[in-house]
């Protein structure tokens, strides 16, 4: 299975930088992929659909998340173009720093740790 564009990749962040973040790709379509490892990378412009002009990429996404994207294109020689702009699409799985706790969504920009109670910002899918 190799990536191609309009596919649903899920897949754990690395990385968060000012202008993308950077992605290893664990599954594509359901499936997991063959014949390499596939990175991805998360652009500003395509973290969000509205406010793109305004989004900071790490109040969306942390190192260690897991998220659903969309590939848009393949990009340069090691990484495809993926997309979080979507309600479908976005952080399905984040660890709280500390107490190690998988967090819980609690709207679409915030997610909370059942342990310390303490709230971080995300970009959170709707499963």
């Amino acid at each position: 299975v190799v990536p191609r564009g309009g596919d649903v990749v899920f897949g754990r962040v690395t990385r968060v930088l000012e202008k993308a973040a950077h992605v290893e790709i664990a599954a594509v379509n359901g499936r997991a992929p063959r014949g390499g490892d596939f990175a991805g990378v998360v652009r500003r412009q395509d973290a969000r659909a509205h406010a793109v002009d305004s989004v900071e990429l790490e109040r969306c996404f942390r190192a260690g998340d897991v998220v659903r994207a969309k590939v848009l294109s393949l990009g340069d020689a090691r990484s495809f173009y993926l997309t979080t702009a979507g309600d479908d699409l976005g952080v399905v799985r984040a660890t709280h720093g500390t107490s190690r706790a998988t967090m819980l969504p609690i709207g679409w920009t915030e997610v909370q740790c059942p342990v310390t109670g303490e709230v971080e910002d995300r970009k959170v899918a709707r499963v």
